[in-house]
């Protein structure tokens, strides 16, 4: 005898909690701790949105898939993404966090010594990215992450694409930025930005990617 199962559309409010519940898991799941919540803590104080602990996670889990020894971070917040990544990165690799917001790096600084990371593992460069990225090494980094403004995603992309290696891994925080991008009806300028930035690296020729629900959403990408 033939099982039959009943389809529940996604705007079922039965469905719709089962999802948020999921996703609450995804996020609980990643055991966040004490040093990483600290700094989330301290970031929101100066309206600075840390990348979330379940997004964390598949920073960590790249880092480590790939062994990562050179990292570039495009924004680095309150340091919370920072710590995921040395977390998965090789012991001895490297990560540079770049930021013109001056506070925002010395809540990162503090939160990479409490973690006990050496100083020497860390590059916290203050600057504005366009002008700071451009004098970093072409074609040496096995990983860069962009978490900024929307605004200014499209152009760190181009600067990544020279900086990563062949099959270095190009990510993108809040790449669906709190589900905006994906209602039709949300047209603000952030939004449509990152609308677009999705939408052409799905049709990139040096980039094949994945874009994951998970935190503010999150897009992979291996350079061809």
């Amino acid at each position: 005898m033939g099982r039959t199962l009943t389809y529940m559309a996604m705007t079922d409010p039965r469905v719709l909690a089962i999802h948020r519940a999921s996703c609450d898991y995804t996020e609980s799941w990643s055991g966040e701790d004490g040093i990483r919540t600290h700094a989330r803590t301290r970031a929101g104080e100066i309206g600075c949105v840390a990348i979330s602990p379940g997004a964390g996670t598949v920073l960590r889990t790249l880092a480590s898939a790939i062994d990562a020894r050179n990292v570039v971070e495009i924004g680095t917040g309150g340091g919370v993404s920072a710590l995921w990544l040395l977390d998965g990165m090789n012991p001895e690799g490297v990560l540079t966090s770049v930021d013109n917001e001056a506070e925002h790096q010395l809540i990162a600084k503090d939160a990479i010594a409490q973690a006990g990371i050496a100083a020497n593992r860390v590059r916290l460069i203050n600057g504005r990215p366009e002008e700071v990225l451009d004098r970093l090494t072409q074609g040496a980094y096995d990983m860069v992450l962009i978490a900024t403004n929307p605004i200014d995603v499209a152009g760190h992309v181009d600067v990544a694409l020279n900086l990563l290696r062949p099959n270095g891994l190009l990510v993108i925080d809040q790449a669906l930025w709190n589900d905006k991008v994906a209602d039709p009806a949300a047209r603000d300028a952030e939004t449509i930005a990152m609308r677009g930035v999705v939408e052409s690296i799905a049709n990139h020729e040096h980039l094949s990617g994945t874009l994951l629900p998970v935190g503010g959403g999150m897009l992979v990408a291996v350079k061809k």
